[in-house]
């Protein structure tokens, strides 16, 4: 190794500013050393650190190797569509890929949700030979999964000659992620019979489908295999477990797992809480919310609206109140989304404080939702004020004018108070709107805590 390049690799290894990067650019060009893959390498790396990426795009030479880095180093990144121009120069300057190519280009195309370039990228990988390297397969699995396209995910799939654990788990992740949990499990059942041995992501992943799909029996099995294999309980694993017996119906179990853990986040507290509400356990989850509290986590948009939750269930209307004030009055840091305000409306309605339900969705900052409206109705509905009931049922009309349950109720309404014309008036409505009433609809039963989880 030369003095100037012992010189420039020293350079880079104590660079600490843009103008750094600038000035040691400048040399490379000067001295022609951008072809030598070492100085690249840590040239690369330097600018990635420094944020000055951009620089390092005239390292393009010859070099496959410089090529696959700098793919990474902007896969990484997460700019856009850089990954792919510099594969794109790479072919302008006949540098052929190599199986270490196509995984980050990839990746980069997959962090964008790119499925026409990805697909694209898809055929160079045919047809230059790569489609057998695992690595780059995976990727392809990754890419489609991403996209929500899981009919193409799956026959890249089962096209695989070989698949590991990454493979599988992948699959699983995607059909969790398009909601097709019942596909997820099945998935993960061949994955046993396969004898591949999951890993702690794919556990969480599968313990997230067991919670969303009620798969209580499945669940319970991943909390056995991990106490067999002595996996320790991480704060990630843990929290899944948390989840998946609460939205089960299993929380004491759930709380056993929360004792356990040596390591807990917001996420773990906020698992519980929400465990805790959809157990209609209200005094206890305030209790552990006190605690969280007293324990130093601050508490997040999740967590305020699990413990309103938890409130609306339990007929807690004070403590609600007491705890919606102080989210107002700045004292969690942030304010109130319109799912708090959903939350609260719940709560009111369910315990019949109907004016106090109306008056917050009037005066709030927010447009009224339909699961607002929806809470009203059916505490409306609970009270037999016939008056607020029909007022919340066209307001869902309004919002879903396609949704013939919302007319059905509004026709029962109508005629419970004996006002026929306007049952007739309603059923020519849906008539107009080429709408029918479906067998055995006549109520509608909002799920507002189905929704406001979700931020």
């Amino acid at each position: 190794m030369n003095s100037i390049t012992s010189r420039i690799l020293h350079l880079l290894s104590n660079c600490t500013s843009a103008s750094h990067i600038h000035q040691i650019q400048a040399q490379l060009i000067l001295q022609n050393l951008h072809p030598n893959t070492t100085i690249a390498h840590q040239f690369i790396a330097a600018s990635q650190s420094l944020g000055q990426l951009d620089s390092a795009l005239t390292l393009i030479a010859r070099s496959v190797f410089v090529c696959n880095t700098l793919i990474r180093a902007f896969s990484h990144s997460h700019i856009p569509h850089t990954p792919l121009s510099i594969y794109a120069r790479m072919q302008r300057n006949s540098i052929a890929p190599n199986n270490y190519t196509f995984p980050f280009l990839l990746k980069s195309l997959s962090d964008f949700r790119d499925l026409k370039q990805g697909q694209c990228l898809h055929t160079h990988v045919i047809k230059l030979g790569h489609l057998n390297d695992i690595y780059v397969q995976n990727s392809l699995l990754d890419l489609y999964a991403s996209c929500g396209h899981m009919g193409l995910c799956r026959r890249v799939f089962d096209e695989m000659p070989q698949r590991d654990v990454v493979s599988w788990t992948v699959l699983i992740m995607g059909y969790k992620n398009a909601g097709e949990y019942d596909d997820a499990l099945i998935v993960f059942e061949q994955m046993q019979y396969a004898g591949v041995v999951p890993n702690h992501v794919t556990m969480v992943n599968a313990l997230t489908v067991c919670a969303n799909f009620g798969a209580l029996e499945m669940g319970v099995w991943i909390h056995d295999f991990i106490k067999r294999s002595g996996w320790g309980l991480d704060v990630i694993l843990g929290t899944a477990l948390i989840d998946m017996y609460g939205k089960c119906g299993r929380i004491e179990e759930g709380l056993g797992v929360f004792r356990g853990m040596k390591e807990k986040n917001v996420f773990t507290w906020n698992a519980l809480i929400k465990g805790l509400a959809l157990a209609k356990s209200g005094e206890d989850a305030i209790w552990w919310f006190n605690r969280m509290e007293q324990e130093g986590f601050e508490a997040d948009e999740v967590t305020v609206i699990g413990v309103l939750c938890a409130c609306s269930h339990s007929g807690l209307v004070d403590t609600g109140q007491q705890i919606f004030g102080s989210l107002i009055d700045g004292k969690y840091g942030f304010s109130p989304s319109i799912k708090h305000y959903a939350c609260m409306v719940d709560l009111y309605a369910r315990a019949g404080c109907l004016e106090d339900a109306f008056k917050l969705i009037r005066d709030m900052p927010f447009e009224p939702t339909k699961a607002m409206w929806g809470s009203l109705l059916a505490g409306s509905r609970d009270q037999g004020n016939l008056e607020f009931s029909e007022f919340a049922a066209w307001k869902l009309v309004e919002l879903e004018p396609k949704n013939s349950a919302y007319y059905v109720v509004l026709s029962n309404l109508y005629a419970e108070m004996g006002r026929w014309c306007d049952v007739e008036k309603v059923r020519i409505m849906m008539k107009e709107r080429g709408l029918r009433k479906d067998l055995g609809c006549s109520s509608v039963e909002p799920g507002p805590q189905e929704h406001v989880y979700e931020i």
